[in-house]
């Protein structure tokens, strides 16, 4: 995997060859994952429901499912992850590393004032934070736009995009150096989930946190990336700049998912879907994870699993995939 490009902090999350072995599958849920993200840099997980997107995520703050065996590395701001203490990820999770979940009612308990909500964990940190709590949550309801009136009011009386925003706040309460957002926009309508885009964007700049952004939909992945990665089956297949991706995609997968992205600017008439579905976990692979929806497959594809890097794909050099 390329290291981050110029211009970017050090590196906060490094995820070097991490495998996750689940009970009763026949496959790693993730099969050698390899990414980096950079201070002040957005990366973008993209792939379909299923791929490894959300536990490639989880594994950053040690929120794996039980009996869950791995290999590999992940580390957070040089502190490794996979073997830490109970009291050392309660430290990362409180201090280094924060995550912004899909649906802000479920991460938001109801009975508390959102002023709560957001104090909350400073109270009972491990060490304390430090200055005001109360302060802090004001600055953060500015920072995302939202009116100090807030902080007395319940989470029934806001709107979605409100709470993910007080969601946003949330996770930068300890001003973390790792934020990691599953979907944030998904439950949101299309306005509100630009507002939110251009505000993690703002606030990746104003913090120099870096961005570890997880979605299904490589427009908004586009619109806030420094970099992106596309995962199939657990695996990445292909990785680069949006530019990079939008203009010249390498990986038959990648290609796919652009021509089944609907656009203003292509002809009426139907999308092209993706045929098939991806592999379920319970399905052995044999040779390319991807081979039997592609129309690009040869006999080696379906015998042997191409290398992961640059392109996992046997035939990548040879193929014009421009979307």
């Amino acid at each position: 995997m390329p290291n981050p490009p110029t211009g970017h902090g050090s590196t906060v999350l490094h995820i070097d060859a991490l495998t996750v072995h689940l009970p009763h599958q026949s496959r790693p849920v993730l099969n050698g994952v390899t990414l980096t993200v950079a201070a002040g840099e957005t990366l973008s997980i993209v792939g379909e429901s299923g791929s490894g997107k959300s536990l490639t995520a989880r594994s950053a703050v040690g929120l794996l499912p039980p009996r869950a065996r791995t290999s590999g590395t992940v580390t957070v701001a040089g502190q490794p992850v996979l073997t830490a203490t109970s009291d050392r990820l309660h430290s990362l999770r409180t201090h280094t590393a924060s995550m912004v979940f899909q649906d802000p009612k479920a991460a938001i308990n109801p009975l508390h004032r959102i002023g709560d909500f957001l104090t909350e964990p400073a109270r009972h940190a491990r060490p304390p934070y430090d200055g005001d709590p109360r302060t802090r949550a004001r600055e953060l309801c500015e920072a995302v736009h939202l009116p100090p009136r807030v902080l007395k009011q319940y989470p029934h009386e806001l709107s979605g995009g409100m709470l993910q925003r007080v969601a946003i706040a949330a996770a930068l309460m300890p001003n973390p150096q790792l934020l990691l957002a599953d979907e944030p926009t998904t439950a949101l309508d299309t306005t509100t989930q630009a507002e939110i885009i251009v505000l993690l964007s703002d606030l990746r700049e104003r913090f120099r946190t870096g961005l570890l952004f997880i979605t299904h939909d490589l427009d908004l992945a586009a619109a806030i990336s420094d970099r992106i990665c596309v995962l199939y089956a657990g695996r990445i297949v292909e990785s680069g700049t949006p530019q990079e991706l939008f203009g010249n995609p390498r990986h038959p997968y990648t290609a796919a998912l652009l021509h089944a992205t609907p656009r203003l600017n292509t002809r009426a008439g139907r999308l092209t879907p993706i045929p098939g579905s991806p592999p379920d976990l319970h399905t052995p692979l044999h040779g390319c994870a991807f081979a039997p929806r592609c129309p690009h497959r040869t006999d080696i594809c379906t015998r042997q699993a191409p290398p992961a890097d640059p392109v996992a794909c046997h035939h990548s050099a040879e193929l014009d995939l421009h979307a």
